[in-house]
């Protein structure tokens, strides 16, 4: 059977997940990769399947738990041969991973975690940007379920959480 697209064979899946795990902002899991290796009909899930595994045994990838990340001779690999992959395809895959790189980046930087204390818990959240820290504030909540609901409200809507207590630091020029 014929197969069509600018994918042929393993070594070119091979290449396409080392150009795609090159480029993930952070470590993804496997049914991630899959969506963003399918962006041509010459890939078969199949060979996709074996040619990761061959790339975890090579120690191109890395897995940790179910997420997996390019090595350093992964990287090496891709740099070496990224240029053999068709430039439609590294458009797809850059066109693909860009809203995921951008939810990885936002996920790193916006983080709430809760550590039990003997009155409670401390929910501890922080907002980073490119430079560094912006904001970080540890809260006693009574409860591990009041303490998950504050994280989850932080990291659903981190910016607001942080402009209202900027709003009410840093009040307008209106003073009474």
């Amino acid at each position: 059977m014929a197969k069509f697209g600018f994918i042929h064979d393993k070594l070119d899946i091979k290449l396409l997940v080392l150009y795609i795990m090159d480029r993930a902002a952070a470590p993804i899991d496997f049914a991630t990769l899959t969506d963003l290796a399918m962006c041509d009909s010459g890939v078969d899930y199949f060979q996709f399947a074996e040619a990761v595994a061959e790339l975890l045994e090579s120690s191109h990838l890395t897995q940790e738990g179910e997420h997996y990340a390019i090595s350093n001779k992964g990287r090496r690999t891709c740099a070496a041969g990224e240029s053999s992959l068709s430039s439609v395809i590294r458009r797809r895959c850059d066109q693909r991973l860009a809203p995921l790189n951008q939810a990885l980046k936002r996920k790193a930087q916006v983080r709430a975690e809760l550590r039990p204390q003997p009155a409670g818990y401390d929910v501890c959240l922080t907002m980073d940007d490119d430079q560094g820290s912006l904001f970080s504030l540890t809260l006693l909540a009574p409860s591990q379920e009041d303490g998950q609901h504050i994280a989850d409200h932080f990291l659903q809507h981190p910016d607001r959480i942080y402009n209202g207590i900027l709003g009410v630091l840093l009040p307008g020029q209106d003073k009474e």
